[in-house]
């Protein structure tokens, strides 16, 4: 380390889409790296997913002496760095789904949760891209970090700390170089299970000489009316949703219903089958995963071309047959089979897939509900900060240089404690 060695922030990826930011931050012989996630853009029908054709179409960033040479061909300059890490903030595949083409001798953190539950995503080889090399359904190692516990990379040092968003186990990022300090938030909301969270961050962070925030919120200005984009209808916290559909158990008791979630949103899922006065019934995949990552066993059903999983307890097994012939006792999973369910029946679709107008299978997935005559409500809860949201976590940070990323409209962030960049893909600055 000299005098003249400066902190760099390279900008690969993600900066004008929701989703994929792939960040470098470098110091002398020291760099870091987040997110390892790809852009989903299903209107593209790309012929495959590989990374030359990811690459091309820019769904992941172009990263020099991070990817695995087995893939890109390119060996690693171990000595221009001597000392390299990667960090996924969350499970979403937009921040983790190229984990696998990271260079195995890379470490890769994550928060405890998110370490966790990945492979188990993963189990079937249908959420990460393979690695080189190994079976589809191989996960590489991942280093569940300890909150707030220094992670040191050469002259760099990382803290992760525990945040919230519609993923569980989300989580924020401290950078810190001998000479600046880089918060980069991940996707973050102040509206969901954990604020208290999010605003402990906030302090951490506060003062920092670059704050590389999420701006999901600011996105669709065309569809600004009086409150927010259509990102943000529908119930305005974690805890309104589940209140929400609650309530329509309530209101509609002789009523068959089903429902959908996201998949990695453990903690909404859990709210549910805590609160509903109906049973719960979960998929057995899902039930699965939950079994798999947390340990508890939640009552399932099999469809009849379901695998069988061994781990799950068969007397809390319920018939498929029963539930489609229920229209009182249950509120279970629907994942496929819709027109089986009975007519006049609801449907809540929770965030799940497919997830709303940008991609090409929504439309006709909605459309067949109408068609064969049930009830279809959207009801969703954004796992990212609004537009107030977003001045509120600006304003606790109160960032030398502002970066917004994860949007379509960066330029709608503002930054009235300092500068705002607004980098080019592939672009470095200089602290």
């Amino acid at each position: 380390m000299t005098l003249k060695d400066k902190t760099t922030v390279t900008f690969y990826n993600g900066l004008t889409t929701i989703g994929g930011p792939m960040i470098e931050v470098a110091y002398n012989k020291s760099h870091v790296l987040f997110d390892l996630g790809e852009v989903y853009r299903p209107e593209l029908k790309l012929p495959d997913e590989s990374y030359q054709t990811l690459i091309k179409n820019q769904l992941i960033g172009d990263v020099p002496n991070f990817y695995d040479p087995k893939i890109t061909g390119k060996p690693i300059d171990t000595e221009r760095w001597e000392h390299s890490a990667a960090y996924i903030s969350h499970l979403h595949l937009d921040h983790s789904k190229v984990l696998n083409l990271l260079a195995p001798e890379i470490p890769l953190y994550a928060g405890p949760i998110t370490a966790h539950l990945l492979p188990a995503l993963n189990e079937n080889g249908d959420f990460l891209l393979p690695a080189a090399g190994h079976e589809k359904n191989y996960t590489r190692p991942i280093i569940a970090a300890e909150y707030k516990k220094p992670i040191k990379v050469g002259d760099i040092t990382l803290e992760i700390y525990p945040s919230d968003h519609d993923a569980y186990g989300a989580t924020g990022l401290l950078v810190k170089t001998p000479d600046k300090q880089i918060a980069y938030t991940g996707d973050i909301r102040l509206h969901g299970y954990h604020p208290d969270l999010v605003r402990a961050f906030m302090q951490a962070a506060k003062g920092s000489d670059m704050l590389i925030i999420e701006g999901t919120g600011v996105s669709w200005p065309e569809e600004k009316h009086d409150e927010n984009s259509e990102e943000f209808t529908g119930p305005k916290n974690e805890v309104e949703l589940t209140e929400e559909i609650v309530r329509l158990q309530n209101a509609n008791p002789d009523r068959q219903i089903t429902f959908n979630t996201y998949p990695t949103n453990v903690e909404r899922l859990l709210r549910i089958v805590s609160d509903s006065p109906r049973k719960v019934v979960l998929h057995a995949k899902r039930a699965h995963l939950i079994k798999d990552s947390l340990n508890e066993d939640y009552p399932y059903y099999y469809l009849p071309e379901d695998k069988k999983y061994s781990d799950l307890n068969p007397e809390l097994e319920v018939s498929y047959d029963e539930l489609l012939a229920d229209n009182h006792k249950y509120l279970w999973q629907a994942v496929s089979d819709y027109d089986k369910l009975q007519v006049g029946g609801l449907y809540i679709h929770s965030n799940a897939e497919p997830l709303g107008d940008f991609d090409p299978t929504y439309k006709p997935f909605v459309e067949q509900f109408a068609k064969n005559k049930i009830e279809f409500i959207a009801l969703r809860c954004s796992g990212h900060a609004d537009e107030k949201e977003l001045k509120e976590i600006i304003g606790g940070i109160q960032p030398a240089i502002l970066v917004p990323v994860h949007t379509l409209h960066p330029e709608l962030e503002e930054n009235p404690f300092g500068e705002r960049i607004l980098p080019k893909r592939g672009q470095t600055a200089t602290l």
